[in-house]
């Protein structure tokens, strides 16, 4: 399964916002810097979706990313 996501970085509180079935904005504290703020994102879909298979399929250097999340 695909999902797009929009980071923003650097924010005051961690929050995840809905925006249809495969689309959310997701706050996270990291900075950008030394790919903290990926490995959050990475860490947060992991834990929401019960599942060890999530990577960054574009956007890596990005606001706007696509994540593969494989459900098993």
């Amino acid at each position: 399964m695909y999902i797009k996501v929009r980071v923003k970085t650097g924010q005051l509180r961690e929050k995840i916002e809905i925006h249809g079935a495969s689309h959310f904005v997701v706050s996270v504290k990291e900075r950008t810097e030394r790919n903290m703020a990926n490995a959050r994102i990475i860490e947060i879909f992991k834990d929401r979706y019960k599942t060890k298979h999530v990577r960054i399929v574009s956007g890596a250097h990005h606001p706007g990313k696509l994540l593969s999340v494989g459900i098993q």
